[in-house]
């Protein structure tokens, strides 16, 4: 588990452009947090890590984002309005979650059981008082640190 701090969104962004540096075709981050908590600002720090200079915007209304032109695609969703897994399941995740790019889902903890097992949860959280300190926690997993320490798999 790691703790980062951020002092401002440029850190926060900037905390996501390193997270960028270990992506893979079908990495998902899985960020819960409250309102403000930095979960967008740190996408924008992601898709610019990944080359794009696509505009990142909060996908609340629209549900989903996609920011092709970099390393890799980004598929960005937010499950802030979305109500049941019936909603859930007709974006049809799975064609992001196992395909060609990196997911990035912005209130996943919604909807846990939607998220993959190998997924990366980072949790996002503001500090009490008037600043915009944010507490950013990388959450450990198993699954996607045995995967990392066995390295690319090798086709027979």
């Amino acid at each position: 588990m790691a703790t980062f701090i951020s002092n401002s969104p440029a850190e926060t962004e900037a905390i996501g452009r390193r997270f960028a540096n270990d992506v893979d075709v079908g990495s998902i981050f899985a960020l819960k947090g409250e309102l403000g908590g930095g979960k967008t600002q740190f996408v924008k720090g992601l898709v610019a890590g990944l080359g794009s200079s696509a505009t990142v915007t909060s996908p609340t209304f629209t549900i989903a984002h996609e920011y092709p032109g970099g390393r890799l695609s980004i598929y960005h969703f937010d499950f802030f309005r979305l109500e049941d897994r019936q909603s859930v399941a007709r974006l049809g995740l799975d064609d992001y979650f196992f395909g060609d790019g990196v997911s990035v889902i912005e209130w996943a903890d919604k909807f846990p059981e939607s998220i993959p097992k190998h997924a990366q949860w980072i949790s996002f959280a503001a500090k009490t008082d008037a600043s915009n300190t944010r507490i950013i926690t990388e959450e450990p997993n198993a699954i996607r640190e045995s995967r990392i320490a066995s390295g690319p798999e090798t086709k027979k």
